[in-house]
């Protein structure tokens, strides 16, 4: 599934416009599910259109390849099964399927890559934990230290907004 889903500059919307693509990087955690729901719901009222993107980290255990390939093809299989169930609300939402990325990697360096390669992507939407800790370490390592360097817009919403509040804000 690795970027199945291509962005591509030539996408129009109904004015005649570059379509603005709405970047929403997704992963199993509680936030995610708000900051996907702002996304949806500003794609739908601006005629724009969602795009997910998985981040498959590196994994530790590299000793044997046969184990290493095998966690590999485990953690492709959880990215797929993650962008599916997140699609489902985007669906929903916008009744537009979104479109699919799956990168390996560092995170922030993907996001950050992805984002070059795609000028269509617009704006990058994150949600923001609701730990004590802070916002999370993606949050914090984008919208802090390199907010002023990125080539587009960023989007952090608390993920401890109501679905009424998102709908009221977006």
């Amino acid at each position: 599934m690795t970027d199945e889903g291509h962005a591509g500059g030539g996408s129009a919307d109904a004015a005649g416009g570059r379509e603005r693509v709405f970047l929403c990087v997704v992963d199993s955690s509680e936030e995610v599910r708000v900051a996907l729901r702002f996304a949806a719901l500003r794609a739908k009222r601006s005629s724009g259109r969602v795009a997910l993107l998985y981040v498959i980290e590196p994994g530790d255990f590299q000793h044997w390849m046969s184990v290493a390939e095998k966690m590999r093809e485990e953690r492709r299989e959880e990215a797929e099964q993650v962008l599916q169930e997140h699609a489902a609300q985007v669906v929903a939402i916008t009744g537009r399927t979104p479109i699919f990325h799956v990168r390996e990697g560092e995170p922030r360096d993907a996001i950050v890559q992805l984002i070059e390669e795609e000028p269509a992507i617009s704006i990058l939407v994150l949600g923001a934990g609701t730990d004590k800790k802070g916002p999370g370490p993606l949050v914090s390592s984008i919208a802090g230290r390199l907010s002023g360097k990125f080539p587009v817009p960023i989007t952090v919403v608390p993920g401890t907004l109501s679905d009424e509040q998102l709908d009221e804000l977006a």
